[in-house]
């Protein structure tokens, strides 16, 4: 008897139909299907849950020789604990470790050019603050917004290459994946191991953030009055820099493990519901933000406030959320 046979004999002895097996083993009714008709096999770790499932060796299932002999019913299949089922049309998008890890060794180079990019965003008013204090009164001083325009476009240039870098695992965020036999296994293995890591440098991370106005305290007790006195911004731009620096990498490193994972906020139940708003989601944001870019460098310009205009970026990831829902909500 082959393969496709004893699952059909096994399936019916225990009274399932096929979209209850395809439940229990996570798939499509669709890949039963094909099973069932010998069209395809199923990969081994389908095999492992078939054989788990119906209480019977993986020998059993798997050479032809052998006949069933156990007599199955619904009372003695075993609870198999999978990933929870979403009716996917099409199947599940196959993942296979090769991909998995190229996904994890490109995510993590996303992570460390974000999280610069970000970092020389902040840090964009500090070159202008130093030719301030330099030059003040001078011709040179006139050059100061250069050097904003200069960090800002190597920004967007390591966004853009991030973004490249990623384009071909886009469908991982927004489609249900079928991960081969041994990636789960390898991604909570390397996810274990970088746990203490990126957990360090969140909490460093927020730290610098929280004692990033120490030094603007302290340079005005003591230069209050003083050129030296600005000296407390440059270097809260520097400790807000290296936190949100710290913050973002770990953020996107975690984010990785989770997308491959199916976990939190990229588990099944989630993709699927979500996957309509996508679009219109990102396009909100798309606009939410270069108006966030344009008040902020309008603002900066005009007043020179670059001590307190920086705020306006984490005021903004803030509001974020409630922008998405109001807009959602306006659409409904």
């Amino acid at each position: 008897m082959i393969l496709a046979d004893k699952i059909i004999e096994l399936r019916k002895k225990s009274g399932m139909t096929q979209d209850e097996l395809a439940e229990k083993l996570g798939v499509s009714r669709q890949s039963v299907s094909k099973w069932e008709g010998a069209q395809s096999t199923p990969d081994l770790a389908r095999i492992l849950k078939l054989a788990e499932i119906f209480s019977v060796s993986t020998d059993m299932l798997l050479k032809d020789e052998l006949e069933l002999e156990q007599n199955i019913s619904a009372e003695n299949i075993e609870t198999v604990s999978v990933k929870p089922h979403v009716e996917t049309e099409p199947p599940l998008r196959p993942v296979s470790m090769a991909e998995a890890v190229e996904y994890l060794e490109k995510n993590s180079k996303k992570a460390l050019y974000v999280a610069a990019g970000v970092a020389l965003c902040i840090l964009s008013p500090v070159a202008a603050i130093l030719f301030e204090i330099l030059f003040e009164d001078t011709a040179l001083s006139e050059l100061s917004p250069i050097f904003i325009f200069l960090s800002v476009a190597a920004a967007v240039g390591l966004f853009i290459y991030s973004g490249s870098l990623m384009k071909k695992f886009e469908y991982m965020e927004k489609e249900c994946l079928d991960t081969e036999y041994g990636v789960d296994g390898m991604v909570k293995e390397k996810r274990e191991r970088d746990h203490s890591k990126n957990t360090f440098h969140l909490i460093i991370g927020v730290i610098l953030c929280i004692l990033s106005i120490v030094p603007t305290v302290v340079c005005d007790i003591l230069f209050g009055g003083s050129p030296l006195e600005d000296f407390g911004a440059i270097f809260l731009f520097i400790f807000v820099a290296a936190g949100v620096f710290l913050i973002v990498r770990a953020n996107i490193n975690n984010d990785g493990y989770e997308i491959l994972l199916e976990e939190e906020k990229y588990n099944r139940e989630k993709k699927t519901r979500i996957k309509k708003a996508v679009g219109k989601s990102a396009a909100v944001m798309g606009v939410y933000w270069s108006v966030v870019t344009a008040l902020y460098l309008g603002y900066s310009f005009f007043t020179f406030n670059w001590h307190i205009s920086w705020a306006i970026w984490p005021v903004a990831a803030v509001l974020s959320p409630a922008v998405v829902l109001i807009a959602n909500a306006v659409k409904k």
